[in-house]
Order: structure tokens, then C-alpha cells, then sequence
């Protein structure tokens, strides 16, 4: 009986850790795509950014011509 006990903690701490992996590489996955998102509208911005500066540019150039 004894060793039927030791087998039955032993099932419980493996399930424990895997549990805790499978928790952890969750956490994980989901913090890539966030930061993927995050990256992307980030992108969104520059592209923005440039257009402007080239309106800009352009139009400062007439200005001045």
C-alpha cells in the first residue's frame, strides 16, 4: 500500500509541474501576440509619420521656391 502511495504523490507533483508549464507557456504566447499587436500599430504610426513628413516637406519647398 505503502508504494501505491509514493506512486500517487509522485502523479500529483509531475501533473503540478506540468500544469504549471502549460500555465506558464500560455502567459507567454499571449504576451507575444500583445506585443506583436503592439508592434504592428507601432508601424501603422511610422508609416503615418513619413507621409506627413513628406507632405510637409514638399509643401515647404514650394513655400520657398
Amino acid at each position: 500500500m505503502a508504494k501505491n502511495d509514493r506512486l500517487n504523490k509522485a502523479a500529483v507533483k509531475i501533473g503540478t509541474a506540468l500544469g504549471k508549464a502549460d500555465r506558464t507557456a500560455h502567459k507567454v504566447a499571449k504576451a507575444g501576440v500583445a506585443a506583436r499587436e503592439e508592434l504592428e500599430e507601432i508601424a501603422k504610426q511610422i508609416d503615418a509619420l513619413k507621409r506627413q513628413l513628406v507632405k510637409t516637406t514638399k509643401r515647404l519647398k514650394r513655400a520657398l521656391a
